[in-house]
């Protein structure tokens, strides 16, 4: 099962990130940069779950791990991306196991091998 990287830019208090299944950017102390959160996911077969374009960017040039999930969905109202999720949060993690980046819009889900 993929086990994910919620990275510091969303939401940490959302219940639907909570588990076992997920790692909050937040918990690791002395992992700040991009390289570094790559390199963490990538030793430990993550996910990458952000906002952050570099991560996307950098993707489509490497091979997994770790994969990317990169929300675009601009900017919203805690309550309202928290709906968002948990309405989408199955297709998305879904489209995840099938490409090494996943792009995710209020209106769809792309997938990119």
């Amino acid at each position: 099962m993929p086990r994910f990287l919620i990275d510091e830019n969303l939401p940490y208090k959302f219940s639907l990130w909570k588990g076992e299944d997920f790692v909050h950017q937040y918990e690791l102390e002395d992992i700040k940069s991009d390289k570094e959160i790559w390199g963490y996911a990538k030793r430990n077969q993550l996910t990458i779950v952000t906002k952050d374009a570099d991560f996307s960017d950098r993707i489509i040039f490497a091979d997994p791990p770790p994969k990317v999930i990169h929300i675009r969905i601009g900017n919203m109202r805690i309550k309202e991306m928290y709906q968002f999720f948990e309405k989408n949060w199955e297709d998305i993690r879904s489209h995840s196991r099938n490409y090494k980046l996943t792009n995710v819009y209020k209106d769809r889900i792309e997938g990119i091998e």
